[in-house]
């Protein structure tokens, strides 16, 4: 059974996410945690000490959080019912990472589903900063839904590359995992910003082609002066409803996620994102 998170502030945009989430995992045996954190508007000592518990001060945090969820658990109840799916809900008092963190590692959650804003995000805004938090921290993938982005059955899923540098093994693996959930093709794609590919680029792109071998896919070049764009280009011509980003130092995911406005770097994601971290690169971090 797959764990699933899914964090939300209350919005429009949060439940969007969700309902995205509920059709995505529609066919897998998934047990859902519906997460909502909450801090107090100013801090006091009491507070810090220990959170509402300790406080003398009534929280309207704690009530808001709990009608919230009870609401949003019924709402998926009368909206999708599914017998593979199950749900637990959680209100804390903390930030959102820090819970994210406590609860990812408490449970062995598999996946987070989010929307890319919350109540507050503009619209000028690629990423809302909540989002751009948890996948700079999240130890599991992050999948990301852009906010009115109603669920499509997804036959096409592209992943970006430049080829600079060896793939994770495990981060492969739930590529691969999140093609069979839904049968898809997977096309890998490189955005032509050099020439040619070097010995080292090459050797990366072999190694690739032979993990991906038992799967459906093909490898595809396109010429861009800026690799964003070109992605942005390709989704919007082919209809791709799926991309896969590796969260790695050095990527398209890394312009996006430390750039704060789509001008900025030309591009705005109108489909769902999966960002797969690295965790060979902290185990590396480890044994140095």
């Amino acid at each position: 059974m797959k764990k699933v998170l899914l964090p939300t502030d209350f919005s429009a945009n949060a439940w969007n996410a969700i309902a995205y989430a509920l059709n995505y995992f529609q066919n897998e045996k998934c047990l859902f945690y519906i997460l909502h954190t909450y801090t107090p508007t100013f801090y006091r000592v009491d507070y810090m000490m220990g959170g509402p518990v300790n406080s003398a001060i009534p929280d309207e945090g704690v009530e808001t959080a709990q009608k919230g969820l009870e609401k949003t658990l019924s709402d998926i109840r009368k909206n999708y019912p599914n017998k593979n799916h199950q749900f637990k809900t959680i209100s804390s008092f903390n930030i959102l990472t820090d819970e994210i963190e406590e609860v990812t590692a408490r449970e062995g959650l598999d996946i987070i589903a989010m929307g890319t804003q919350g109540a507050t995000g503009a619209k000028e805004i690629f990423l809302g900063t909540n989002t751009v938090h948890v996948i700079k921290k999240a130890k599991i993938p992050v999948l990301a839904i852009p906010n009115g982005y109603a669920f499509k059955e997804i036959d096409t899923i592209v992943f970006p590359t430049d080829y600079t540098r060896p793939y994770d093994p495990e981060a492969l693996g739930f590529l691969g995992e999140i093609c069979k959930w839904h049968k898809t093709k997977l096309i890998v794609l490189n955005v032509k910003e050099d020439f040619v590919l070097n010995e080292q680029q090459n050797a990366h792109k072999k190694a690739l082609g032979a993990f991906l071998q038992p799967m459906d896919h093909s490898f595809e070049q396109v010429k861009g002066e800026l690799m964003p764009n070109a992605i942005h280009e390709y989704v919007e011509k082919h209809r791709i409803g799926l991309l896969a980003i590796m969260n790695r130092k050095h990527t398209f995911l890394h312009r996006l996620i430390n750039k704060s406005t789509i001008d900025s770097i030309g591009y705005h994601s109108r489909i769902p994102f999966v960002a797969i971290p690295e965790t060979w690169e902290e185990s590396l971090k480890k044994t140095n």
